[in-house]
């Protein structure tokens, strides 16, 4: 396993049937401001969606992360080849092992399909088979039920709620619930997820 620092950042394509995740990158900008526009996802006050006059700052902001080593973020295309949102690896612990997969937003005519599912399978197992990860994390709002229940059904666990974690853009305070996957439940929940995938992305 290299221990280069900047190892777990080195940009990388990842494909599947339903879904491709390519590199983020500054040109991907018009096509992320149609896929936010698809049901106007900036204005559900529990996400951090960009407005579609905010989606450069956000690529930027995303890809300076990448290049202080705790972000990697992607560009995600349906099967079709249209850009249709994006997902990122964030606060990236390399020496300690562990990353959480976040900033994950889809146009809505994607949303709750298989390319979900797919993508999700994607990272983990780069995540867990190719950087040698020992917990994936996944964070969401309190108030966020449909992605709660969304990580719950990859086979992640509750960690716990961290009280006024973070400030909401429009004011007051948002409740962040933990999730994980750790290196040993890895087996069981890919399992699970290609089955899931086999069933054409529905749950048995």
């Amino acid at each position: 396993m290299p221990d280069s620092a900047s190892f777990w950042t080195q940009p990388v394509s990842l494909a599947g049937r339903h879904v491709r995740l390519e590199p983020l990158a500054m040109e991907h900008a018009a096509g992320l401001r149609a896929a936010v526009a698809d049901g106007e996802l900036w204005r559900r006050w529990y996400t951090a969606v960009p407005q579609p006059d905010g989606v450069e700052a956000y690529i930027r902001t995303a890809l300076d992360g990448q290049a202080a080593g705790t972000d990697l973020p992607f560009a995600v295309f349906d099967a079709d080849g249209a850009l249709v949102g994006s997902t990122r690896y964030c606060r990236i612990e390399q020496a300690n092992h562990r990353l959480e997969i976040g900033y994950t937003w889809y146009a809505e005519r994607v949303q709750r399909t298989a390319l979900n599912t797919e993508a999700k399978r994607l990272l983990l197992a780069h995540a867990f088979e190719d950087l040698g990860a020992i917990a994936v994390e996944f964070r969401t709002a309190w108030f966020n039920h449909r992605s709660r229940a969304a990580i719950a059904r990859l086979g992640a666990r509750q960690d716990g709620v961290l009280r006024n974690a973070t400030r909401n853009p429009g004011g007051g305070y948002r409740d962040t619930v933990v999730f994980s996957i750790i290196d040993s439940e890895w087996p069981v929940v890919r399992c699970n997820l290609d089955q899931v995938l086999a069933n054409g992305g529905r749950r048995p």
